[in-house]
């Protein structure tokens, strides 16, 4: 680890290992709750950051990986993506969770759609209404047409 500058560096690792102890967190979400407490330089910030990421306190593919695990089965893959973007997370660590999440989207949406409704709409009326309950999950209007379209066959 490298050094960092004394006495308020030590303060603000430990207070980012409180957090991080509690939940994962991205280096967006630290780097805003740690810079905002009592005006602490943004250079020692990113130090203690930097500290924290080599030693694997904090990572923003455990933090990925855990949103997407809990979301499955109860959200679609544009809500996961918001939120992860919310978060602050990006580039390879967003593509991933995207990947993974478009594979598993119609077999989310499928256990949503059973534990909700459990038979096909009988009405026009029926079917919009799960429509628009699984688009305010998050799942997409492909995914739902596919889900909707094909429930004969189950």
């Amino acid at each position: 680890m490298s050094a960092v500058p004394a006495p308020e560096a030590g303060a603000l690792r430990a207070r980012a290992q409180r957090l991080l102890a509690r939940r994962e967190h991205s280096r967006d979400e630290l780097r805003r709750k740690l810079g905002a407490q009592e005006a602490v330089p943004a250079d020692v910030v990113e130090a203690v950051l930097d500290e924290l990421q080599q030693a694997g306190w904090l990572s923003e593919q455990r933090l990925a990986e855990q949103l997407v695990r809990a979301a499955r089965d109860r959200y679609g893959s544009r809500r996961v993506l918001q939120r992860l973007r919310e978060k602050g997370i990006s580039g390879e660590t967003l593509e991933q969770a995207t990947a993974s999440l478009a594979a598993q989207d119609l077999d989310s949406a499928r256990a949503l759609w059973r534990k909700r409704f459990g038979k096909p709409p009988a009405t026009l009326q029926e079917k919009a209404r799960q429509e628009r309950f699984l688009a305010g999950r998050g799942f997409s209007g492909e995914v739902i047409g596919r889900l909707l379209g094909h429930l004969d066959d189950d």
